[in-house]
């Protein structure tokens, strides 16, 4: 049985991470409503941005306020792709900060690091051999 995935990242401000990561994805949203922007990364993929007002009112007062931690990274988004350079360029383009640059890591791929505007780590990278998974 496969799984769809939604990641959802919580966001400052919704409109402009959707505007980011139209740019730095190339794409428009699916989705793009008050309280949620949805992008189809792949056929069971997808990468939702959800305000911090928002998801305030479902966590209530069971978890510390997400929106308290803005800056701080609290997820790593690893995007594979087969031209991570071109994402490097839109990333920055776009206003992401390089944290590491685009180069050959230990477990194979080449893999740039990138922080978005609330502080998510963004990873563009690319498999090196066609023989990995």
């Amino acid at each position: 049985m496969e799984i769809n995935s939604e990641f959802i990242l919580y966001v400052s401000d919704q409109k402009n991470s959707r505007d980011f990561y139209s740019k730095v994805l190339n794409m428009e949203p699916g989705l793009d409503v008050e309280g949620m922007t949805e992008f189809q990364l792949s056929g069971r993929t997808k990468l939702g941005l959800m305000p911090y007002a928002g998801i305030r009112k479902i966590l209530e007062k069971y978890t510390p306020d997400p929106g308290s931690a803005a800056g701080i990274p609290r997820c790593e988004l690893y995007l594979l792709s087969e031209n991570a350079a071109e994402y490097c360029s839109r990333a920055l383009a776009a206003g992401a900060i390089e944290i590491s640059p685009l180069k050959i890591r230990d477990w194979g791929d080449s893999a740039a690091y990138y922080s978005d505007p609330d502080g998510h780590i963004v990873v563009f990278a690319e498999k090196l051999f066609t023989d990995q998974k």
